[in-house]
């Protein structure tokens, strides 16, 4: 699908989101954070999250904060329900989750990485979302851009090699379907 004129081009910090239509690109760098893409192919709408924790706890009555996935996806939902789309009609990637220093964590099971995949993991079967494709763990980064007119995404993987005496984490499948 040909880009569309006008396309706004917007770049993810750590603990962004943003949700779009047609006209939007969407990019981010992932190390050990984890992004959630949802896509809506009939309406041409779709977000995406950079989250750095899976959760701070109970926010005490603050506002949401999307460096938090439990946060980052709620906030993301919301803006879905406010657009009255279904979230169930959304296509859900996910990605990242790498771990950066492999020579200093020596592949630790329990990694901020493993962390965030783990509860990214735990959100999409809890919102009992349509997960479709996932790029996780690992080591080194990822560079995402994400086409919302077309549900496209591409992604660059920047991997590190594994350290001597570690065997390198594969990719995470999504959890079955509801």
């Amino acid at each position: 699908m040909r880009k569309p004129d006008g396309v706004v081009e917007i770049f993810l910090q750590p603990g962004e989101w943003f949700f779009g239509d047609r006209h939007t690109r969407i990019r981010t760098v992932l190390g050990s954070c984890v992004s959630a893409v949802f896509w809506h192919a009939g309406a041409q709408r779709g977000g995406m999250c950079h989250f750095m924790l899976p959760t701070r706890g109970a926010p005490g009555g603050q506002a949401p904060d999307g460096r938090y996935g439990d946060e980052a996806f709620g906030l993301l939902l919301a803006e879905i329900r406010r657009a009255r789309l279904d979230v169930g009609d959304f296509r859900v990637r996910l990605f990242g989750g790498g771990d950066m220093f492999p020579g200093l964590t020596g592949g630790a099971s329990r990694s901020v990485g493993r962390q965030n995949v783990e509860a990214a993991l735990r959100l999409v079967e809890r919102h009992r979302l349509q997960c479709n494709a996932a790029h996780l763990e690992g080591y080194g980064h990822r560079h995402l851009v994400f086409d919302v007119w077309s549900g496209r995404v591409t992604m660059r993987h920047g991997a590190l090699p594994a350290p001597s005496g570690t065997t390198r984490r594969g990719i995470s499948p999504c959890p079955p379907s509801r």
